[in-house]
């Protein structure tokens, strides 16, 4: 994201907050605010129909503050960020169960994304508290993160969780985040997040009063220049309903939503040499009764450097498959579908910087057996993304 910075030597900023601290120079802004936005242009090819065309886009402004430098509060820092949504929406067209553009939202409109603080305990310990992306640490790996499709963000079969969701894009909810680091590679983190996702700005309003319980999640590994190797676990405190079984006065049964995930990444040769490429493999798996999903796995690659003295060009590709629940399935039987095991789907992006502020992203996708249809026809998507960074 594009920066723009107000650093401590700033003369104005002393008096703004009227504390010397910002007078002092550091390495680092006292507060440091940018904003990035996405333009995504998506033509979607389904049911042997013709091409239709899509516009979307994601305004994100964020602002990092110190908090010992501006107020005084020693060892603590936040974080702030406004999303603002607006466009259509062409998995409405693609009809797949896991999306096909990850600023896709079901609801456009200007929100409240985050808003946290982070206070250190010590050495290796933070305690973080507030509206707090689920994703940003959790289930996130760094060599998916230029692929479109949602599959390669957080897991389908968490995303799909709780009353509207956990706690990710576009709608974040109450959390505490607690980080043990160990030596230079070992982490451990734990959170406990309001299981109904709610902030200013959504239909429901905040969700504050945790009438839907917690969910809990942890995760435990190394990361170190560029390698990660990590396991997660997450659940949810209250039952939730199962997806097809009923009791037998018609209600949903109730039933533990719960699950486990693993990450591999692996950075290969010079990082800052030509085609320096990073491998990342994951899966997870749930308990397959509350959600379409009973788990999947996503794995590929993303490379730097790709065009001789283009620094910023990079190229990734990335596979996936969604495996479906026993209910999932039982439901589309009922329907007259032939069901699918999984729904599967393959990405290939090119990126590169054009200017200081724009990147350009083409972007091609097949998705098959889309929704968990085994007759459903094949779907392409061509996408591409601008993006411009303040």
């Amino acid at each position: 994201m594009g920066r723009t910075t107000l650093g401590g030597g700033s003369t104005a900023l002393a008096l703004l907050f009227s504390t010397s601290a910002l007078a002092q120079e550091t390495g680092e802004p006292a507060l440091d605010i940018g904003a990035t936005y996405r333009v995504d242009l998506s033509g979607i090819a389904a049911d042997g129909r013709r091409m239709r065309s899509f516009g979307l886009d994601d305004l994100n402004i964020e602002a990092d503050g110190d908090l010992a430098r501006l107020i005084g509060w020693k060892e603590a820092r936040f974080h702030i960020g406004l999303l603002n949504n607006l466009g259509g929406r062409p998995n409405g067209v693609a009809g797949t169960l896991q999306g096909v553009d990850n600023i896709e939202v079901a609801s456009p409109k200007l929100r409240l994304f985050e808003i946290w603080v982070e206070q250190k305990l010590g050495g290796a310990t933070t305690l973080r508290a507030g509206l707090y992306d689920l994703n940003s640490e959790f289930y996130a790996s760094e060599a998916s993160g230029l692929l479109l499709a949602p599959a390669f963000g957080v897991g389908s079969e968490i995303a799909a969780t709780g009353p509207n969701g956990p706690s990710i894009f576009p709608t974040t909810a109450l959390a505490i985040r607690v980080e043990q680091r160990f030596g230079g590679a070992g982490f451990a983190r734990v959170a406990v997040l309001n299981a109904t996702a709610g902030a200013l700005g959504d239909d429901r309003g905040s969700a504050l009063d945790f009438h839907h319980g917690a969910l809990l999640i942890g995760e435990a590994g190394l990361e170190k220049d560029g390698d990660k190797l990590a396991l997660g676990a997450w659940g949810y405190t209250r039952r939730q309903d199962d997806i097809a079984d009923t009791d037998d006065t018609g209600n949903p049964i109730r039933r533990k939503a719960r699950g486990a995930y693993v990450i591999a990444e692996k950075a290969l040769g010079d990082q800052d040499g030509p085609f320096a490429t990073s491998l990342f493999a994951r899966a997870g798996i749930s308990d397959g009764r509350t959600t379409p999903y009973r788990g999947g796995w996503q794995a590929g690659l993303r490379a730097a450097h790709v065009v001789p003295g283009r620094d910023d060009s990079q190229l990734s590709i990335g596979v996936n498959q969604a495996y479906l629940s026993t209910g999932y399935r039982d439901l589309l039987r009922a329907g007259g579908a032939r069901t699918a095991a999984a729904e599967n789907a393959i990405e290939l992006t090119y990126s590169d910087r054009l200017a200081s502020f724009l990147t350009l992203q083409p972007d091609l996708q097949f998705i098959w057996n889309r929704g968990g249809d085994e007759d459903a026809p094949r779907v392409t998507v061509i996408a591409l993304r601008a993006t411009l960074e303040f």
